[in-house]
């Protein structure tokens, strides 16, 4: 089938018992992206990814994988797609070598240069046993079994978490760069979103269960917006201010961030007569931060100290 979208979800449901862990999921993700699917820990990333895999079953709606129904992929189709969880499940007791060996008898399209092309980049020997790896270097091995195999799928549960700076970026690097073509697509959870503001070309944020947001990494840094508002006198009160986001305040400052919707924020915000606007960057992680974060207005809290007699 030659469906545009690599994965495309409309109403996707799962509850346990009555929480919805994802609620009415409408999703695209269009083919040759590499694209970020973000949110809190409890959003509903990887109930969504095991929904994807036919790992789990979902309450109502529909999805499809490589345009193959979700609730039947067949084994064709599984072997079109890669997948690298968190845990790097593995068997302890094999070698490197025995690990692809074992691996490459379920895949026709098996390729021994790529396997052995990622293990030799986190610097794997053979022989070692995957008990002794360290957890980067288990993160490598695995790497090296999900592409071998050569998927045009490409999902990975924040594969990076718990791997120090040098590991994780070595990891992100060989994903994208074996991976990297027209016809190839990267779908990854992480909360590393310097990782994800380096590889990622789209973004979908879940927030309590259900998506906010899901356009080009581009779109979203441009439509959200952070400005600094100094007051000579202590900050008025905040009007209504659309797609407000955050409001951090402090003596003589209000630090705003909003969506914006055609300066509708803007014009809310000037009415408090600032005497100097500044524009900081912002970047992914704080928008996302104020996109994810409480949305209340906040400020330094500075305790009296009383003298005691």
């Amino acid at each position: 089938m030659n469906s545009p979208c690599t994965i495309k979800t409309t109403g996707l449901t799962r509850y346990f018992g009555s929480h919805a862990a994802v609620y009415e999921l409408d999703l695209e993700v269009p083919r040759g992206a590499v694209f970020a699917f973000l949110g809190r820990n409890g959003s509903g990333k990887t109930t969504t990814i095991r929904m994807l895999l036919g790992l789990l079953q979902p309450t109502r709606g529909s999805g499809s994988v490589l345009g193959c129904d979700i609730r039947d992929l067949t084994p064709e189709i599984r072997a079109r797609v890669g997948y690298l969880p968190e845990d790097h499940r593995m068997y302890g007791w094999m070698t490197v070598r025995e690990s692809g060996d074992f691996q490459s008898r379920f895949y026709p399209r098996w390729n021994e240069k790529v396997f052995r092309g990622v293990t030799d980049h986190f610097g794997l020997k053979s022989e070692a046993r995957v008990r002794d790896l360290s957890r980067g270097e288990r993160a490598g091995l695995s790497l090296a079994l999900t592409l071998a195999p050569d998927p045009e799928l490409l999902i990975l549960d924040d594969p990076a978490m718990g791997l120090d700076p040098v590991a994780r970026h070595s990891l992100m690097e060989s994903m994208v760069y074996l991976t990297r073509r027209e016809d190839r697509t990267i779908f990854f959870s992480s909360h590393q979103l310097e990782d994800v503001e380096r590889v990622a070309d789209r973004v979908a944020v879940l927030d309590g269960s259900v998506l906010r947001a899901s356009c080009s990494l581009e779109h979203f840094r441009a439509h959200v917006k952070h400005a600094r508002l100094i007051f000579t006198h202590a900050p008025p009160p905040l009007p209504e201010i659309p797609g407000l986001l955050r409001a951090f305040r402090t003596e003589h400052e209000l630090r705003l961030t909003w969506v914006d919707n055609q300066g509708a924020a803007e014009q809310a915000w000037q009415a408090l007569k600032p005497a100097r606007v500044e524009w900081p960057p912002l970047s992914l992680e704080e928008a996302m931060l104020s996109y994810l974060g409480d949305r209340r207005e906040k400020s330094f809290l500075r305790p009296t100290m009383e003298a005691q007699s």
